[in-house]
């Protein structure tokens, strides 16, 4: 939740499938937290509030050194007990900057957001909204589009910075926003970090952490169901893939890796690819929740229930994993807490802080689902009490 008089302005170019209208092209939306009745609070009225000039009170407010911190103290409570927020536009005048972090999403990686994209949003709100500042959100269909829409949110000055999720290897955005100085964050690694500050989950170490899982149950024949490969994050979950295999001394099998997959869809017929191999694998992990809930509804198509015949890890933790029956096994990702980061990272970035200092990882939870099992006869029979 924003905090009370805190603006969330979102931008939409085209509806985006997540709770928008059908409001034309590129018109802002403003929501305020709080619903205000009456004339606004001016600084006039903090001034008058603690016999302070208005210049004084701006000073405070603005945390110029030469106020005591008694005064800034006893003016901030002032301002908070009135109400008293200051005009956006008054602040982009004197500072250059619109308080604002801006975000881009593509329409056309519309079904991988989806899942995770509310709880996303809430903390980059959080985290903004702690510091004064809002969220700009635009969307885009094509690479292309995405492109000329930073071009208009900087030219228009809608966002001071952007955080850029779901990185590639080579990644224009990258490129557009570096050779015009504008600041940035990316959610994810890329082929040439250079002035780059950056999140990121390690998935490839989830995805070594999966396979370990699997051979400790006594699995052997594990196949994996990939991303798109111009993805960062695809390329290093399998890269984890393959060193989880070499790690528990198990021999990669080609036939049993299908990459380029980004739908349910398509993780349902790759699952139908791995199960016609001879020997099938016992068990798939997939690099996404997405994945996973197509490869569960092809594997039952075919006859098979996951978590006693085959085993099925994803990772996410979105929130269509653990409705399933039984609930998926997955790695779970705090994207609530990813969007708090990425939007304290891009604030500092904007506020001159090296992006070599603001560099940093975290990692999934693994959580036990039903999905998980040894694999078809491996289990010792029981003795018999007699």
């Amino acid at each position: 939740m924003l905090r009370c008089r805190v603006i969330s302005r979102i931008l939409l170019l085209a509806e985006t499938g997540f709770g928008a209208d059908s409001r034309g092209m590129g018109e802002e939306i403003h929501i305020d937290s709080q619903h205000r009745q009456g004339a606004r609070v001016t600084i006039s009225d903090v001034a008058k509030a603690v016999s302070l000039t208005k210049g004084t009170v701006s000073r405070a407010l603005n945390n110029y050194p030469d106020i005591s911190a008694s005064t800034r103290q006893r003016v901030m409570a002032a301002a908070r007990d009135l109400g008293y927020t200051p005009l956006a536009h008054a602040q982009a005048i004197r500072t250059g900057r619109v308080r604002a972090v801006g975000l881009v999403l593509h329409l056309d990686q519309h079904d991988a957001q989806k899942p995770f994209l509310a709880d996303f949003l809430k903390g980059i709100t959080q985290g903004a909204s702690a510091e004064g500042w809002t969220l700009t959100v635009a969307t885009a269909e094509t690479e292309a589009e995405a492109t000329e829409t930073y071009r208009r949110l900087v030219e228009e000055r809608k966002a001071d910075g952007f955080i850029l999720p779901r990185t590639k290897m080579d990644d224009a955005r990258i490129d557009f926003l570096r050779e015009r100085g504008v600041p940035f964050v990316l959610y994810g690694r890329t082929g040439d970090t250079e002035g780059c500050a950056w999140f990121d989950l390690l998935g490839e170490t989830a995805m070594e952490e999966a396979v370990a899982i699997l051979a400790g149950q006594g699995h052997s024949r594990i196949g994996y169901i990939g991303g798109d490969g111009a993805f960062t994050y695809a390329a290093l979950r399998l890269q984890g893939y393959r060193e989880g295999l070499a790690a528990a001394g198990l021999r990669h099998d080609p036939a049993l890796e299908i990459t380029g997959c980004a739908t349910a869809q398509a993780g349902a017929a790759a699952a139908q690819d791995l199960l016609a191999e001879d020997p099938a694998p016992t068990a798939i992990i997939c690099a996404t929740d997405l994945l996973a809930t197509g490869v569960i509804r092809a594997l039952r198509a075919a006859g098979h229930r996951p978590g006693e015949t085959i085993s099925v890890i994803g990772y996410d933790g979105a929130p269509e994993a653990a409705a399933l029956e039984p609930p998926l096994s997955t790695f779970v990702v705090d994207q609530q807490r990813a969007g708090t980061r990425l939007s304290q990272m891009l604030i500092a970035r904007i506020r001159g802080e090296s992006p070599e200092l603001l560099r940093e990882t975290a990692r999934a939870t693994y959580r036990e689902g039903g999905t998980v099992a040894p694999p078809p006869g491996s289990q010792p029979e029981r003795e018999d009490p007699s």
